[in-house]
């Protein structure tokens, strides 16, 4: 059950909801820093807003991020390293990122006809997840409050992430297969987009805060956004 359809009493019981003072002990020994680079060079993403997963924070493995390998699997592997931006992105270090492709001669990519929804053309994701692997994000929250967040994401499979708040773990969040039996192409079983409308709603202090996605089960999601905007 999808946290949003909870009464807010039930979601306080449910959930441990991160506040501002539980905040400080993990941000003050967090080594992390906020991704920037010629393209986002803002660092922290804000929120309320479109919070990109591929953004994920500076600090290496075991700081920022945790990989059951070393290697990027899209940037600079499935996706030739050709001095191109997205084909290049973050392409030394150990998350797997890639980006959302329509021009396809042969074979439509990420605009076929299984979506549930058309991502944007380009989009940046984390992808290749397997259970166990998390990943930072640091935002910046512009007023304390309740927000929830809708996903942009595939599975070929279902599976569960898990959203933890400066450190403070949050209830899963149960991620619905995009499989679909009528796919031809089998490896487009992991590009079949979908929208998860209120996936997750937390209650965020204003200002600096960390995020860390977790990956719980099955694994095999391509993460793309998590866009958070004030509870109703």
């Amino acid at each position: 059950m999808k946290l949003a359809t909870l009464p807010l009493a039930a979601l306080l019981l449910t959930a441990p909801l991160a506040t501002a003072q539980t905040a400080p002990n993990f941000l003050t020994t967090y080594k992390g820093t906020p991704y920037t680079d010629a393209h986002h060079p803002i660092g922290a993403q804000a929120i309320p807003g479109i919070v990109q997963c591929a953004y994920y924070d500076l600090g290496g493995e075991g700081i920022a991020y945790h990989d059951t390998d070393a290697v990027n699997h899209g940037s600079g592997e499935l996706n030739p390293a050709n001095g191109t931006y997205l084909n290049e992105f973050r392409m030394h270090e150990g998350v797997d990122t890639s980006y959302t492709k329509f021009h396809d001669p042969k074979v439509p990519i990420d605009n076929n006809p299984y979506d549930l929804v058309t991502p944007p053309d380009g989009q940046l994701y984390v992808g290749w997840t397997e259970p166990g692997e998390w990943f930072n994000l640091t935002v910046n929250v512009a007023h304390a409050g309740l927000y929830t967040a809708d996903l942009l994401y595939t599975s070929n499979r279902g599976g569960t992430i898990s959203l933890d708040v400066n450190g403070v773990p949050t209830a899963p969040i149960t991620i619905p297969s995009t499989f679909s039996k009528d796919e031809p192409v089998a490896w487009r079983q992991w590009h079949h987009w979908n929208l998860l409308t209120h996936a997750t709603t937390l209650q965020l202090p204003a200002g600096r805060s960390v995020l860390t996605v977790h990956i719980l089960t099955e694994g095999q999601m391509n993460l793309a956004t998590f866009n958070f905007k004030p509870a109703p």
